[in-house]
């Protein structure tokens, strides 16, 4: 075997962080030299998590190949600094979609088509190919959901297939578990651990580790407890403990021996790269700040869960990093938005959206942003009602609107693109992707990414309909960045404020701890002022 796998199951319930831990062992790998990559398994019946709403399953996140995937490969780009591609969100819908045509095709030659081997075979298939074509040394799996959840079965079993396939010395397998605290009597309770491990059994998988997820440190007799009812050896029962950051959590794995179990378990010699520990220290250390705070509103559509916006999130605190600066983040629901009080803010900052709720919340709150020269960043749906609220009250075009929510408008400044009008299907139908971005010189974003061409993220439906260009251009409004040959507007910027910016595209996505993006650092520096 060329290369080795990790698979990453979870017990007890859901949301315990199970895309941390991974990108947190996928990096301690990397920071000893080895090719690592991840791919998270959901079993949920969706093709992709496009059509998924943000308020119950967090952010989509837009790989630069064009994929609407889960936010945990967000997580993994952000710890590993590497671009994931879209092949490493597997879902049930893509095995099943892919095997059922396959079938059409009669390329099973009259086999009765079953979940074993045909799914089991898809899923397996999947998992090497990465490995392969990657030439990945150690490839990371994530299997989303809890086990004993029906949707997951088959997942499951393909990676007990693998171990059998490949040994217990090229696959290993780390159960992820809540071990609950009762202040009552003061003790860690390992419970639900044996109960999760026990089903984890019951499937034929022994896991080799157990990373328990807990509010404070595990105690060195709840872990014997754990390995005794486990079958687990001592050493391999690991406290993940609540941290300042998740960037905190491979040191906190490191200390308690995790590498150095993982490369035993795979006879293979641990290279200690001290420089790339170092810069990943440096760029851990730089997230904490200090005590000058910067004050951002983030205006959306979502804000009852952060994780809707997580990237967001993520890419300001890079950016504030970088600038020596901490920062304050309250986000803000724009359907009851007081706009007085966005005074109390250095910047504001309205990331992505859709439809008409919460617009006119948003529109106000672009025009305040103005008016009162406060740094403003629209990015996507803070870009075209940007726009709308420009054109309302400084071009004085009546009832100018996006036809997302107004489709009779007199003057639809935001239209829908028009490769849109023929589109009936809402899945992975939008404008996704990375697109090639020309910046004209002499301008502000110029300025910023110091270069004539970029290279974004998009994910909309809805552009700015350049056949409102010239008296845009009249009343002050720069169009400094465009696509697809002059097109599509990209970027705009008003010189004579602070900081008043909109993109079309999504700049978060590429934000990275110690690598933060230029045009939210730009914001940052202008909120600072």
């Amino acid at each position: 075997m060329k290369h080795k796998f990790i698979f990453i199951t979870g017990g007890v319930m859901s949301g315990l962080g199970k895309g941390v831990i991974t990108a947190s062992i996928a990096k301690l790998l990397q920071l000893s030299n080895q090719n690592v990559s991840c791919i998270k398994i959901d079993p949920y019946l969706n093709y992709d998590a496009g059509t998924m709403n943000p308020i119950t399953h967090g952010e989509v996140f837009v790989t630069k190949d064009g994929g609407e995937c889960d936010m945990d490969i967000g997580n993994y780009e952000r710890f590993l600094n590497k671009d994931i591609p879209r092949s490493h969100n597997i879902t049930t819908a893509q095995i099943y979609s892919h095997v059922i045509e396959s079938e059409r095709q009669g390329k099973y030659l009259g086999a009765c088509v079953q979940i074993i081997p045909h799914i089991t075979d898809e899923i397996k298939n999947r998992i090497k190919k990465i490995a392969n074509d990657e030439k990945l040394d150690v490839i990371v799996v994530e299997c989303g959901g809890t086990i004993g959840d029906i949707e997951s079965l088959p997942f499951v079993e393909s990676l007990r297939q693998i171990r059998a396939e490949f040994g217990n010395t090229e696959v290993l397998f780390v159960h992820v578990t809540l071990i609950p605290s009762l202040e009552v009597v003061n003790e860690q309770k390992t419970k639900p651990t044996q109960h999760s491990v026990q089903e984890l059994r019951k499937i034929g998988i022994q896991p080799d580790m157990i990373i328990g997820r807990c509010e404070k440190p595990l105690l060195e007799k709840t872990k014997k407890k754990i390995a005794l009812f486990t079958n687990v050896n001592l050493e391999d029962v690991i406290s993940c403990h609540d941290a300042k950051s998740i960037f905190n959590i491979p040191d906190i794995l490191s200390k308690q021996g995790v590498t150095k179990s993982i490369f035993k378990k795979f006879n293979k010699t641990n290279i200690h790269n001290n420089k790339r520990w170092n810069e990943w220290h440096s760029i851990v250390n730089s997230l904490h700040g200090n005590n000058k705070i910067v004050k951002i509103a983030m205006i959306g559509k979502y804000v009852s869960l952060t994780d809707s916006y997580v990237s967001v999130v993520h890419a300001l605190k890079h950016s504030a990093a970088s600038l020596q600066r901490n920062i304050s983040i309250d986000l803000i629901d724009s359907e009851n938005i007081n706009i007085n009080k966005l005074a109390n803010f250095n910047g504001i900052l309205i990331p992505g959206g859709f439809g008409t709720r919460g617009s006119k919340g948003i529109i106000k709150t672009a025009n305040y942003a103005y008016k009162k020269n406060i740094p403003y960043l629209g990015i996507c749906f803070g870009f075209q009602l940007a726009i709308v609220a420009f054109g309302l009250h400084y071009c004085k075009l009546d009832d100018a609107n996006s036809t997302e929510i107004c489709a009779t408008t007199k003057n639809p400044v935001i239209d829908l693109l028009p490769e849109q009008n023929d589109v009936s299907k809402i899945g992975g139908s939008l404008r996704l992707g990375s697109n090639k971005i020309k910046i004209k010189k002499d301008t502000i974003t110029y300025k910023i990414y110091k270069n004539n061409q970029i290279i974004k993220r998009h994910r909309h439906r809805y552009e700015f309909n350049k056949n409102y260009l010239d008296i845009y251009e009249k009343n002050g409004l720069i169009f400094s960045g465009e696509s697809d040959n002059g097109r599509r507007i990209e970027i705009i910027e008003e010189p004579t404020r602070k900081f008043f910016i909109g993109v079309q595209f999504h700049p978060e996505f590429d934000s990275r701890p110690g690598f933060p993006e230029n045009i939210i650092n730009a914001f940052i520096h202008a909120s600072m002022l």
